[in-house]
């Protein structure tokens, strides 16, 4: 059954956006590892009525006992200056502009999750902006900067499963070697991801970042520690994702079961040919 939260609701206040935060169904695989701060700070966010300051309560130790938290605050969307750029606002003021709703929900909460990983991605960001200026396009870096920020999915596991991603064999992925899967890590890291999988469907399609076979990828602390390292300026501007529909995941989906699940060829693509190899 769903988590629900509850609110007092006053008749004479206008609707607030943060009260879709009730929607979020913690038991749900994807959620379950973000849930023990979460919960608390969606049910606190919907009594303060305000995100920014729910999340800004994750810096009491009660919260955070033995993890390094981030040091930004995070504060009212309304204090980011008309024609400053979101990343660079946040790299010169340390201040993360945050909306009432569930997209800067998760964002927040990915800053407290990873908050290094978080920090170098607004680092490079905040570069690529003081060398090129704000354009009309955000080039190739800012690109797969915003792609990893928002589509993000932490994927770590036997060579033959990455293999198979990699040739988008979603067969050989999910039902050959299904039983693989027991030996892979997978994190949501995405914010605009888990937002959408609040209202799951099947097409919910991430974009997976492999993480280095020596990592520790349960321990959340050396998977940030390593992610600031490995996240380089050069090596995202290849875009170096796979597509994954997440909902494909084995166990994360009840119709998974089913091979015919991964037979849906609009959702799960086979993987297109360069024009070289046509």
């Amino acid at each position: 059954m769903a988590s629900r939260l509850t609110a007092e609701k006053n008749p004479t206040t206008s609707s607030w956006g943060g009260e879709v935060l009730q929607q979020i169904d913690w038991q749900q695989p994807w959620f379950k590892p973000w849930a023990e701060a979460g919960e608390a700070i969606a049910e606190e966010a919907i009594q303060k009525r305000s995100v920014a300051e729910a999340l800004n309560s994750l810096h009491q130790p009660s919260l955070n006992e033995a993890r390094e938290i981030s040091d930004v605050h995070f504060v009212n969307q309304s204090e980011l200056p008309p024609g400053q750029a979101y990343e660079d606002f946040i790299f010169k003021q340390n201040k993360v502009p945050t909306r009432d709703g569930l997209h800067d929900f998760f964002n927040g909460l990915c800053w407290h999750r990873f908050p290094q990983a978080k920090r170098k991605l607004n680092q490079l960001q905040a570069q690529a902006i003081a060398q090129q200026g704000i354009g009309a396009t955000r080039g190739a870096l800012r690109d797969a900067l915003t792609l990893f920020d928002e589509n993000a999915l932490l994927w770590q596991g036997p060579e033959v499963l990455w293999q198979a991603l990699q040739a988008h064999d979603w067969q050989t992925l999910c039902v050959t070697h299904r039983t693989l899967w027991q030996e892979v890590q997978v994190v949501l890291f995405g914010h605009a991801l888990l937002e959408k999988l609040v209202t799951p469907y099947k097409s919910i399609t991430a974009h997976v970042y492999r993480v280095g076979q020596n990592v520790h990828a349960h321990n959340d602390a050396d998977l940030d520690a390593w992610l600031a390292n490995d996240l380089q300026a050069d090596k995202l501007a290849t875009k170096p994702f796979e597509p994954l529909p997440v909902l494909g995941v084995p166990h994360w989906w009840p119709e998974n079961a089913s091979p015919a699940f991964y037979a849906d060829a609009q959702v799960f693509r086979p993987k297109r040919l360069r024009a070289s190899q046509c």
